[in-house]
């Protein structure tokens, strides 16, 4: 009964979490307002790291990023869609990890160490186009509120099995199930990384040599693909690939080489 009381507040308080998603329109299942992503993204873009002191760099990195925005706002406008988020770029002092992320709201960051192994300004683009989509997607507030539906799910199994392994064994195949998820995003925001590149006349395909140095720097290598947060290298370039040849005629024109 206990068990049963558990899934069932998860389940109903997860289905009572729908909201429209502002941009794209469809419903999703989320933990936070549009206003707290914002709110949550600025208190806790100061922990991200410290900026990089590369004042150039910092400065093509914010130039690329809003050039992006820019055109998302106005495609978005066309159609009679406010864009509710306000994009911030920042390159992180980080010449360790080769990363980009985005915080829920519109924080999106890159460090020193993707960055210097982009040889393109269509490269960077690629990489901030790509975490501009998660934003947009509300990712970040959507994996939360699954996250805690499968976390209450996890604790049901484990009261209804009555012993540590049969816990253990729900919190394994629930952190296969979260991680699922994760794959399906990461091809989302490649979708609207082609997309804004378009939009801002870069070059899509330079997001095949973005592919390049995340196979190179181990990212998704050494794992099954099924076990994976992320979709291996090879795959999302053969996803970018077709999202690439969907575009309509003429869409590469004026594309940077």
């Amino acid at each position: 009964m206990i068990a049963g009381g558990i899934l069932l507040f998860s389940v109903v308080t997860f289905f009572m979490k729908g909201q429209t998603n502002p941009v794209t329109g469809k419903t999703q299942w989320v933990d936070m307002t549009v206003k707290e992503e914002i709110m949550m993204g600025l208190q806790g873009a100061p922990q991200m790291g410290a900026p990089s002191r590369d004042r150039e760099a910092q400065a093509i990195v914010q130039q690329i990023g809003h050039r992006l925005v820019s055109s998302l706002n106005q495609h978005l406008q066309q159609r009679g869609i406010n864009n509710p988020y306000q994009f911030d770029f920042t390159l992180l002092a980080d010449r360790q990890t080769v990363n980009a992320f985005a915080l829920p709201g519109g924080q999106v960051f890159l460090t020193e160490a993707l960055y210097h192994q982009l040889d393109k300004e269509d490269q960077i683009a690629g990489v901030l186009g790509h975490e501009v989509g998660h934003v947009i997607e509300r990712h970040g507030s959507e994996r939360m509120a699954k996250g805690n539906l499968i976390n209450g799910l996890v604790r049901a199994a484990g009261v209804a099995g009555g012993s540590p392994n049969g816990s253990g064994l729900a919190s394994y195949v629930g952190n296969i199930a979260h991680m699922r998820y994760g794959r399906q995003d990461e091809l989302e925001s490649d979708r609207w990384g082609v997309l804004l590149m378009v939009l801002s006349r870069y070059d899509p395909h330079e997001m095949m040599a973005v592919m390049d140095v995340l196979e190179k720097s181990g990212a998704g290598g050494g794992k099954p693909e099924f076990l994976s947060s992320h979709p291996r290298p090879a795959n999302r370039r053969q996803y970018i690939k077709e999202v690439i040849a969907q575009l309509p005629p003429g869409a590469l024109e004026g594309s940077r080489n």
